[in-house]
């Protein structure tokens, strides 16, 4: 049983399962609040065990671990969403306040847990069909059929970043995808592929009073399944259908009784209809604008939430805002990263620059970079500075071919 005995005057203690960059940039908000974030990391060297002095070293599916992490802590949360479920209700059973708890976490878990609820919700999603055995595989006949075009196969778990999903463009493709996540031990979904203008994002915050609270709805630009861009407020989006994006987040996160940040992850139709794609009950890619651009991070909201602290303001402290992901290059510039900021600033002194420790790879998630501007006209100048930034960082190369020596 795990009772938090901590004097009053010791601020609250929160615990994160993860030591990636959300958990590193969400200490770098509990500093502000003068708190510490402990940490479950897998090694001494990620992002979050590098800057916060409370590192508890271990496994996320190692339940002594995970008790290890949470000893003494008001909270428990989440910097990704692999924990399994029946490890979280064991901590719940000893008293550990697990936020988000896990019969909401598990809709951010299982796509096919989560498709199946938001439909008995009435929340709109795409088309689909659940492969939880051979049995089910009849089922994706009948569903190409229905949408009468390609299909997208994701693996019901463990999926992130374009990993644990196929494209097919037929019944076969889509049966023999479906199999593979079978063999694996994944159950599968398979849904239509949606006739898309964009994708967008709502993020919302809820805390254990119930009190909700929403940002500006995003557009996300995606690359070979991973987010290189995120525009806030999202462009040409018309005030009824952000708000209808923004109550619908709200909606799920009262219904579902999270805790803590929701990122709802749109699809807008080439019709203007909004239909759910994914669910994350943690800090999110598409929220890392609010670090310069609203006047609560979502960082610091989380920590607010968790705790079950007043929510923050949320609103835009800028007109606009637009965030790059900074990627590893194909191959590592022989430039050092400190070497390439120093010429970035040089250029771009207004970029706002939060790298996260990471060793860099092709394609690794390394940093990002948020550039404010001052008007919604200024929206393709500014994701070209913010992309010109961003390729600059990881491939140290100007890809308008400018020479700062002439």
């Amino acid at each position: 049983m795990f009772v938090v005995s901590r004097p009053p005057t010791v601020p609250p203690l929160v615990a994160m399962i993860g030591g990636g960059q959300l958990a590193r940039m969400t200490h770098q908000a509990a500093i502000a609040l003068g708190q510490t974030l402990r940490v479950l990391a897998v090694d001494a060297d990620d992002p979050a065990a590098q800057v916060t002095p409370d590192v508890v070293i271990g496994s996320h599916t190692d339940l002594d671990d995970l008790r290890r992490a949470a000893d003494g802590a008001h909270a428990l949360t989440f910097d990704h969403e692999h924990v399994p479920t029946e490890l979280l209700d064991k901590l719940v059973a000893e008293g550990v306040n697990v936020a988000p708890p896990p019969q909401a976490l598990v809709h951010a878990q299982d796509k096919l847990v989560m498709r199946r609820r938001l439909e008995a919700l009435g929340a709109p999603v795409p088309r689909y069909a659940g492969i939880e055995r051979l049995d089910d595989l009849d089922a994706v006949d009948a569903l190409v059929a229905q949408v009468g075009g390609p299909v997208v196969v994701k693996a019901a778990r463990g999926g992130y970043d374009g990993r644990g999903v196929a494209m097919a463009d037929d019944a076969a493709a889509a049966r023999a995808a479906a199999e593979r996540y079978l063999s694996s031990g994944v159950a599968a979904v398979v849904e239509e592929r949606v006739a898309m203008r964009r994708e967008l994002a709502a993020l919302v915050a809820r805390s254990p009073f119930g009190q909700g609270a929403a940002w500006p709805v995003v557009e996300t630009v995606q690359q070979d399944g991973i987010c290189v861009v995120v525009i806030a407020p999202a462009p040409d989006l018309p005030e009824p259908r952000a708000a209808q994006a923004q109550q619908l987040a709200l909606r799920l996160a009262d219904e579902l009784g999270v805790v803590g940040v929701l990122a709802v992850e749109l699809f807008e139709t080439t019709d203007g209809e909004l239909l759910v794609n994914e669910l994350a009950m943690r800090p999110h890619n598409s929220g890392h604008w609010t670090m310069d651009g609203a006047v609560t991070s979502q960082f610091e909201q989380h920590l607010r939430a968790v705790l079950d602290y007043p929510l923050g303001d949320t609103d835009a402290t800028v007109p606009l805002t637009v965030m790059a992901n900074v990627l590893g290059a194909p191959q590592t510039p022989t430039m050092t990263i400190d070497e390439r900021l120093h010429h970035l600033f040089a250029r771009l002194p207004d970029a706002r620059v939060h790298l996260y420790g990471k060793g860099e790879r092709p394609g690794r998630k390394i940093g990002h970079i948020n550039l404010l501007g001052t008007s919604p006209e200024e929206c393709v100048n500014l994701r070209e500075r913010a992309e010109l930034a961003a390729h600059w960082l990881s491939h140290a190369e100007w890809t308008d071919g400018w020479d700062p020596h002439q």
